[in-house]
């Protein structure tokens, strides 16, 4: 062993990744720390290869250089994918025969944020998993080989590409606008959209770390304008957006509505359980209650559970579920397809079911049941004050006999429907969500929502 103890700003070890602000509380420094100390967990468990991967952004070769050299230190031989967008990663990690797979990320955070994605095998590396490696940095306990690991480069996109047009099923051609936000999916969506039916238009598509055009993150709605400008003037089918690293989906339909994760859910949800009736289909705690309500209607089972890819892919892998997703727009599928999330097989799959439907997208939006909510609402509260926030009013809930899930923050179901409060794992952000069948039940549950965060000396976003 050796003892280069490294520690690491306390903030950027997150539940499910390792996420932090370059220059700030992320360096290259802790870049190699990461690969010494994930390749000694990988190299403790008998594997030999590791699959390393990049987005697009600025810094992001540096620290995928000091990624590669901490992990070959441990003996492991690299196999280097380059740039491509975070499921190409997983692609990789499932086909090549490796043992684990390690992206270097900023996912949809801002330009000067970055981070680094793991898995072991088909499992995601989070939770204890993370904690556990800051320990092992900290004491020194990496694995020194003889010899550095052999790197190797490997170039999967075509391989990718061919896997992801695999499972489109062609129907009526379509009109398409994407929306890659200058993220790391450009060229694999360059070569997917050139050999898809119909006609695809494309807005972004080069790969720019500074992302000149918009911030990529599809959950919010002012970054999907230009993506409804455009399929308006192309009179198109629909519109398809991705984040910073192509894992997040965001759609807008012909009429240039945006299409939320649960919304998107229910359309998938129709065709797995045509074909796989009586199903598992998972969402997160800020899915619609309309949405667990249409997969029972259809005959599936609806699963309520935690907010996080890592977490979302675990519990799905644990109940056999074909198909999950989040109001963030990761959409994981199981039918077909691997079981993480990747926003352009979930594309694919998108324009399978319209191309072959006699609706269209738009139809297909206007069949689902009508409530009034709030968007995911996003505030900034200190990284270190967040999760107390929510724990201070869980208690109060719970003093006052509310009916709360607890799953995962807290949702809180009142006769006028339920609001949601919970911290993100990777912003200094809490979220918040409410729904209601009309205007006045929703006021009710946003002023009941105001009044707990005031309670916490915390001031409401001026949307909510």
């Amino acid at each position: 062993m050796t003892t280069l103890a490294h520690r690491f700003d306390p903030t950027v070890l997150r539940e499910y990744d390792i996420r932090g602000i370059v220059g700030q509380t992320l360096s290259e420094d802790d870049a190699r720390a990461v690969g010494r100390g994930f390749g000694s967990v990988v190299a403790g468990k008998g594997g030999r290869k590791v699959a390393a991967g990049r987005d697009g952004r600025l810094h992001s070769p540096a620290l995928h250089a000091a990624l590669v050299d901490g992990l070959a230190s441990t003996g492991l031989e690299v196999i280097d994918v380059g740039l491509g967008p975070t499921p190409m990663l997983y692609f990789a990690s499932r086909t090549l025969g490796v043992d684990a797979g390690v992206q270097v990320t900023g996912s949809h955070n801002p330009a000067d944020y970055n981070g680094f994605k793991m898995s072991i095998g088909t499992k995601s590396f989070w939770g204890d998993d993370i904690r556990k490696l800051g320990q092992r940095c900290a004491a020194g306990d990496f694995v020194k080989a003889p010899v550095p690991g052999r790197v190797t480069p490997h170039d999967v996109r075509e391989a990718y590409v061919g896997r992801l047009l695999q499972d489109y099923r062609p129907g009526k051609p379509l009109a398409v606008v994407w929306d890659n936000g200058n993220g790391a999916g450009g060229e694999i969506l360059r070569r997917m959209a050139q050999r898809l039916p119909g006609r695809h238009v494309l807005l972004n598509d080069a790969i720019d770390g500074r992302f000149p055009a918009h911030h990529p993150d599809p959950t919010v709605a002012k970054n999907l304008v230009q993506l409804q400008d455009a399929v308006a003037r192309e009179q198109a089918d629909l519109g398809v957006a991705f984040d910073g690293d192509a894992d997040r989906i965001g759609v807008v339909d012909g009429k240039g509505r945006i299409l939320w994760g649960d919304q998107l859910m229910a359309v998938y949800a129709r065709e797995i359980l045509g074909e796989k009736p009586g199903s598992t289909i998972i969402a997160d705690v800020k899915a619609s209650q309309t949405l667990f309500d249409e997969i029972a209607r259809l005959g599936g089972v609806p699963l309520m559970w935690r907010t996080g890819h890592s977490i979302i892919k675990t519990k799905m892998a644990e109940t056999g579920a074909p198909l999950a997703g989040e109001m963030s727009g990761h959409i994981f599928f199981a039918d077909r397809w691997y079981g993480f999330d990747d926003a352009l097989y979930a594309a694919i799959r998108l324009l399978s079911i319209v191309a072959r439907s006699p609706s269209t997208l738009a139809e297909m939006r206007d069949q689902l049941p009508t409530v009034l909510n709030t968007p995911e609402l996003r505030f900034p509260v200190e990284e270190v004050r967040k999760f107390a926030v929510v724990d201070e009013v869980r208690s109060r809930l719970a003093a006052a006999g509310a009916r709360v899930n607890d799953v995962d923050g807290v949702r809180v179901s009142t006769s006028d429907g339920w609001w949601l409060l919970r911290a993100s794992n990777t912003q200094d952000v809490l979220v918040a969500r409410c729904e209601s069948r009309d205007a006045e039940g929703l006021a009710r549950l946003k002023a009941a929502l105001v009044g707990e965060l005031g309670r916490s000396s915390v001031r409401a976003p001026a949307d909510l």
